[in-house]
């Protein structure tokens, strides 16, 4: 990660354990602000394993709920983004539980499309690219190269963020970035071929 990249994660967690300092103790604008600066990252990440940007909108207003009730238990307010992402990670796996249940039930459950994120405020094409090829990996991949990598979050945080064991972090990095590597060249091969 490059040093401006980093710079930017510490202030952004700074300004977090700020604002979480600020909700505990009853204050409504800290608060608001709270939500309004992590609410863009939350979605994203829901929508990442929901792969549905209805359900991610869905989970992710009923996350706040919980994350903002369990603020005055959590112990380290520089933890916070990764206690918000593990509730969003629970939420998000009760829903998934339950469309397969619909599924085996009903038969007829189908996967939605990946629309685009906008939050990730890429660029030029070569990041639309990658864009395009995470979205085509595997949900649980998808979203761990994009903590790991967009977030800037360390493998722990990855695991506890999307509650899985570090080595399981580690193991999906491993095959999404092959996986990512593979698509990249297929669809390089086919614009050049």
């Amino acid at each position: 990660m490059k040093h401006e990249e980093t710079q930017s994660v510490r202030k952004r967690r700074a300004l977090e354990a700020f604002l979480v300092s600020g909700a505990r103790s009853g204050d409504a604008a800290a608060t608001e602000k709270l939500v309004r600066l992590l609410q863009p990252r939350l979605l994203s990440h829901a929508h990442r394993l929901l792969d549905d940007a209805d359900g991610a909108r869905d989970v992710t207003q009923a996350a706040w709920i919980d994350i903002l009730r369990g603020l005055p238990r959590l112990r380290d307010a520089s933890a916070f983004h990764v206690y918000a992402l593990r509730i969003v990670s629970r939420k998000v796996a009760r829903v998934i539980r339950g469309k397969q249940r619909d599924r085996h039930l009903a038969n007829d459950w189908a996967v939605t499309c990946v629309t685009e994120e906008p939050s990730l405020g890429e660029r030029d094409a070569d990041a639309s690219a990658v864009r395009a090829a995470m979205a085509r990996l595997k949900p649980a991949h998808s979203a761990t190269l994009a903590l790991f990598y967009l977030e800037g979050m360390t493998v722990s945080e990855v695991a506890a963020s999307m509650d899985v064991p570090v080595g399981t972090v580690k193991t999906r990095l491993m095959h999404a970035r092959e996986q990512l590597r593979h698509v990249l060249e297929v669809d390089n091969h086919d614009q050049t071929g």
